[in-house]
């Protein structure tokens, strides 16, 4: 059973077991005031860090605090994604934000003096304490933010507009999570049942073309009625990243976002013009899928119909995490071993039930272990999101246990390489022990759809951030107008002539959370790049990447994202990885075409 009316009716061990962080509210709440209490004592290091005895108190007890607080934050965070709906999750949430805005308020005096001590002082500092040592790297990596970091004062009032900076994203997650509603479709009795964003899922690939334009017409109504509330969210989200790219002194919001990873602009430039000169791959394969399904006309409802009819890869939770195990054993017996751990510990929170959040994502909590949502359906996509998501939860998994707090956390621009790998991995599993052509043409099928929607649409949203924020700066409006005129256009342009429009087309951008986590979805192309070219030689048995890889997944951030994916053999400053991606959807077209 993969889709339940309650989350009681969830077997327990496909549920989270959220007591590995508090064992109850009460230790939750301990745990809270200890934060409090520390928050107080952080603010009275203003103006009194004089000397290295001094300054490592200072550090060892945000560290500490920063330990402590995200284990309150997630606590409340996971709560209320198991149920967007409960106002007591909600309130734990609630607390723990506005305690991180206290949290960012007491501390914000500490970067301005930072970066107004002479270099020869700081060292002089580290020398005199052997400890600072743990940190002497971080605090070295904050002088490169000397140009764009502000006095104490303006420090202090933006730590405190944080809660009201973040609004926009948190609106936006409300209504998209706990408030829409979605129209109407047939279910299999002929009876009308509002639809789910897991049965859109499923009837968006059904074979019945009526069925599927029913769907996509149902799931895009409350998007085309709340077009202009979501404009509002979304216009001041990016006008609100573009003021603080200003005020911090960058040329612009998207170099903002790529300073913290040292990415240079021309690296997320290269990758939209790379994926447009070599776009003709992409209108191919639409040309190809509208010949196979013999329309007339293709519409974007066609576009994920898997062109193998008479294939149900149906497949239960248990046997997908098996499959998964088999699949990655090219990563070693360590590697599928602990992952087989994930399922038996319940890191994992496998079902869609009402009002839990959409999706799926991997969070990995320092000092407590991955946690994993799913929205699992007992099908291929789901097996594909599986082994997505577990890859994620490796990494965070080996990192934690092999990088001390200060360096284990991964960045989000290498964050989808390790998802990425696995999914390469699972395809050429399930090909190589496929016999059924028909079912192996699915897979092929299924894997440049997958290729499609991780790269070329990836591409396509950084593209549509890159024009919208370009316009915020140049002082153009940004309404719904506006956005469904950009995000159309972007839409032909990658999408192809063989496309006719509906005009649900337009309003696609207005469903998309990842817009406000600015400049995020290109991580998503090229970290599918690197992992082609990752995955590539583990599968011919090349023991040096698989060393180099496994030592990447235990590296979290100890050195500059681009640097760590030079060690697995990938160079994206270069133009190789993305050609190489590139190059292979090509091929994987012309051999679906000749199957």
């Amino acid at each position: 059973m993969s889709t339940y009316s309650t989350r009681q009716e969830v077997p327990e061990y496909e549920k989270w077991d959220l007591g590995d962080i508090y064992d109850s509210l009460h230790d939750w709440e301990k745990d809270f005031k200890k934060c409090e209490d520390i928050v107080i004592e952080l603010k009275q290091y203003d103006g009194t860090i004089l000397d290295g005895t001094i300054l490592y108190e200072f550090l060892s007890k945000q560290e500490k605090l920063n330990f402590i607080f995200k284990k309150v934050y997630v606590y409340g965070m996971l709560h209320v994604d198991i149920d967007t709906r409960d106002t007591s999750s909600q309130s734990l949430l609630d607390k723990a934000a506005q305690l991180s805005v206290k949290i960012s308020s007491a501390t914000s005096f500490f970067m301005p003096f930072l970066l107004s001590l002479d270099e020869a002082i700081l060292n002089k500092y580290i020398d005199s304490n052997e400890k600072l040592k743990y940190f002497e790297k971080d605090l070295f990596e904050s002088f490169r933010y000397k140009a764009h970091v502000l006095s104490k004062e303006k420090e202090e009032v933006i730590s405190q507009m944080g809660e009201a900076l973040s609004s926009p994203s948190k609106t936006f997650g409300m209504l998209n999570n706990a408030d829409i509603k979605f129209g109407e479709v047939t279910n299999e009795n002929g009876e009308k049942v509002e639809l789910t964003r897991g049965m859109y899922a499923k009837l968006i690939e059904d074979e019945d073309r009526t069925k599927r334009k029913e769907a996509y017409k149902a799931y895009y109504k409350p998007y085309v009625h709340l077009n202009n509330s979501i404009a509002s969210t979304l216009s001041a989200a990016i006008k609100n990243n573009v003021l603080l790219s200003k005020m911090r002194n960058y040329p612009s919001a998207l170099e903002k976002s790529l300073f913290t990873d040292n990415v240079s602009k021309d690296v997320y430039d290269n990758l939209i013009q790379a994926t447009k000169d070599n776009i003709s791959s992409y209108h191919k394969y639409t040309a190809l899928r509208k010949d196979l399904l013999g329309l007339e006309e293709l519409r974007q409802y066609d576009l994920n119909v898997p062109l193998v009819s008479g294939v149900k890869q149906e497949m239960p939770y248990d046997e997908a995490y098996d499959t998964m195990l088999k699949a990655l054993t090219p990563l070693g017996n360590d590697y599928v071993e602990t992952l087989k751990t994930f399922k038996e510990k319940r890191f994992v929170d496998v079902r869609e039930t009402p009002g839990k959040r959409s999706g799926a994502y991997n969070l990995g909590l320092y000092g407590v272990h991955p946690f994993v949502l799913l929205n699992h359906h007992d099908d291929l996509d789901s097996l594909f999101t599986l082994a997505h998501e577990m890859g994620h939860a490796m990494h965070s998994y080996y990192s934690n246990e092999y990088q001390p707090q200060i360096s284990a956390g991964y960045t989000i621009f290498v964050a989808e390489v390790a998802s990425t790998v696995n999914e390469v991995l699972l395809i050429n599993y399930l090909l190589e022990t496929t016999q059924d052509d028909n079912i192996r043409k699915h897979l092929v099928n299924h894997f440049i759809d997958k290729f499609k929607g991780t790269f070329f649409t990836q591409v396509m949203f950084a593209d549509f951030e890159k024009r919208t924020h370009e316009m915020a700066e140049k002082g153009e409006p940004l309404t719904a107008e506006s956005f469904n005129k950009t995000y159309e256009s972007l839409f032909r342009e990658y999408t192809g002539d063989d496309v006719v429009f509906d005009d649900e087309v337009k309003y696609g951008w207005s469903r998309i959370p990842h817009f406000y986590r600015p400049f995020y979805v290109y991580k998503y192309a090229t970290g599918f790049a690197s992992a082609m070219l990752i995955a590539n030689k583990l599968l011919e048995g090349d023991k040096d990447t698989l060393q180099a890889y496994l030592e990447f997944l235990k590296s979290g951030s100890s050195e500059y994202p681009l640097d760590l994916l030079k060690k697995t053999g990938v160079d994206l400053t270069t133009p190789e990885p993305i050609e190489s991606a590139l190059t292979s959807f090509n091929e994987l077209v012309d051999q679906f075409s000749k199957m």
